[in-house]
């Protein structure tokens, strides 16, 4: 039998700080993923919109293409601790191109 001679840590009690410190982490970490997930949500909405109303020869690369970089640059800004002005300014620029695209088709 395998004997278990190290004792394991004592889990944090209610209302101590190493248990608020824990609880605030794992908010933060669902707030950054929840702001990540809803960016890659709106870049697949707008390359939907270019998929049904472009009518232009590049459609699919501008939709599929927009919708990778979106998605690449939300991943990197999760990642980068929630940098978010970089994937939000790329959304809205590709939303100004689809619309522009859309309102010349």
């Amino acid at each position: 039998m395998a004997s278990h001679s190290s004792p394991s840590p004592a889990p944090a009690k209610p209302g101590s700080a190493e248990d608020l410190a824990a609880h605030k982490a794992t908010y933060d970490g669902f707030l950054a993923f929840s702001t990540a997930g809803s960016l890659i949500c709106l870049f697949i909405v707008v390359a939907l919109v270019v998929f049904r109303f472009v009518d232009s020869p590049f459609n699919l690369l501008l939709g599929f293409g927009g919708m990778i970089v979106g998605i690449l640059t939300s991943i990197i800004a999760l990642r980068m601790g929630g940098k978010w002005m970089l994937p939000i300014a790329i959304l809205v620029l590709y939303g100004l191109f689809t619309a522009m695209n859309v309102h010349m088709s």
